[in-house]
């Protein structure tokens, strides 16, 4: 008797569903052709620029972006950039990447655009094989923007919806008296309007730093206010660092820390620009139902960061932060995909939850805040080999987490310089600078 073909639901035509329909369609043997439901007209995800903002716009994005990862990190493992571009990449080069590889594996047939999901819940059918066993599927309900909802069963769902674009504002007291504009990166689009004005920018990670080089090269004058201690990196004069604010006063002027900065400063600033990073929105779901915690900064219990123990068909891809994001994705999909054909086997779903906890709980006893137990940064090496050793397929070779690390070295010595190298993978083990772009 044949084998009956699972049926995929995909959420999001990002980088991470576009890799998810991918790998789906190339186990014609196991999985039916994917369904793929994208909110937009268009793949891409956070790649696709736009320069309107408002509430419904879902872009990240800032107009002259570039990625701080080179393209030979960056890359599916099955489908590298073309070579003749520079290691660092301008967002439109990265939406034609994902355009041509959705191209490559045809995938846009499979994808409903402008479908918004609005639920998805577990449904428990007992199996028609006389042997009354059980199992869960997935009833998704989408809408089209003529206000039509459909609702289809599947056998797995992969939530590839991305956490690019619901901004995280930290509280601030007194924000409410701040005389001047305040706004999230991802609002941003350009510094030209803010010339010869006044902005503090919180947060001195990747976007706060790109952000407060650019306000300098405008001409803004640039205050970075972050929370570690001074940064060693080489920033320009135009740019000065301080500590966190600890309110705004009743005058709108900002009352900053007093710390290693040896700041303890009061100052007006016209701008107050949130570079803070991004929550988590699944409004599709029900924590209480699937046994997760969803919260803004946090999923849990997810078995391998990806599975609720209580229903591991439910898979999500890319939740972790600080990775080699491209990577992360092919190698979670190829394991879920794995696991739900059975090979992988599960453990049980007690197994499941315990080793969930004890992730966290060893990143907990680490150090690490509630709020960044999703942080990947070294750790995701080892991880990525035993997704890999477990599933059978190939891990990353080293010269991927080499040149990941010098590029992160480098990025925090000469954050306006770095992108100037090229670099070109040798072998599983070695990378050269080949130039200066």
């Amino acid at each position: 008797m044949a084998m009956e073909l699972l049926r995929v639901a995909v959420i999001g035509a990002g980088a991470a569903g576009l890799c998810a329909a991918r790998h789906v369609l190339s186990r014609p043997e196991r999985f039916a052709p994917p369904v793929v439901f994208e909110l937009t007209a268009n793949v891409g995800g956070t790649w696709r620029y736009q320069e309107r903002v408002g509430p419904d716009v879902r872009c990240s994005m800032y107009k002259n972006l570039r990625t701080n990862l080179p393209k030979e990190v960056m890359m599916f493992p099955d489908f590298p950039f073309n070579q003749q571009l520079n290691s660092f990449l301008s967002h439109q080069d990265v939406r034609r990447y994902l355009e041509d590889y959705c191209r490559q594996y045809r995938i846009r047939p499979h994808i409903r655009f402008h479908s918004a999901v609005e639920e998805v819940k577990p449904a428990v059918v007992t199996t028609e094989d006389g042997e009354n066993r059980t199992r869960t599927t997935w009833e998704v309900t989408a809408c089209d923007t003529s206000g039509c909802r459909t609702t289809a069963t599947f056998d797995a769902v992969f939530v590839c919806s991305g956490h690019y674009s619901e901004p995280n504002i930290p509280s601030v007291p007194g924000l409410e008296n701040f005389k001047g504009q305040v706004l999230h990166s991802h609002t941003y689009r350009s510094a030209e309007p803010f010339s010869s004005r006044s902005v503090v920018v919180l947060g001195a990670k990747a976007s706060g730093i790109d952000i407060s080089l650019e306000l300098a090269k405008a001409g803004a004058q640039v205050t970075l206010s972050h929370r570690g201690p001074p940064l060693v990196a080489a920033l320009p004069a135009e740019i000065r660092q301080s500590s966190p604010p600890v309110a705004v006063q009743d005058d709108g002027r900002i009352c900053f820390q007093h710390v290693a900065f040896q700041d303890g400063s009061v100052r007006a600033a016209d701008v107050l620009l949130f570079c803070t990073g991004y929550n988590f929105s699944f409004p599709f779901l029900d924590g209480g139902r699937l046994g997760l915690e969803l919260e803004e900064q946090l999923v849990a219990p997810l078995y391998r960061f990806m599975m609720p123990p209580a229903f591991p068909s439910l898979v999500f891809i890319g939740l972790c932060k600080s990775i080699c994001p491209f990577t992360n994705f092919h190698c979670q999909v190829q394991f879920a995909l794995g696991a739900l054909a059975g090979s992988p086997a599960l453990p049980s779903r007690a197994q499941m939850a315990a080793e969930a906890r004890l992730a966290l709980q060893k990143k907990a006893d680490g150090g690490a805040a509630r709020r960044h137990l999703l942080v990947m940064g070294g750790d995701q090496w080892e991880y990525l080999a035993e997704l890999a050793a477990d599933t059978g397929f190939a891990p990353p070779p080293p010269v991927v987490r080499s040149l990941f690390e010098e590029v992160w070295r480098q990025r925090g010595l000469q954050p306006d310089s770095y992108r100037k190298l090229n670099y070109r993978l040798l072998n599983d083990t070695q990378w050269q600078v080949v130039d200066t772009a």
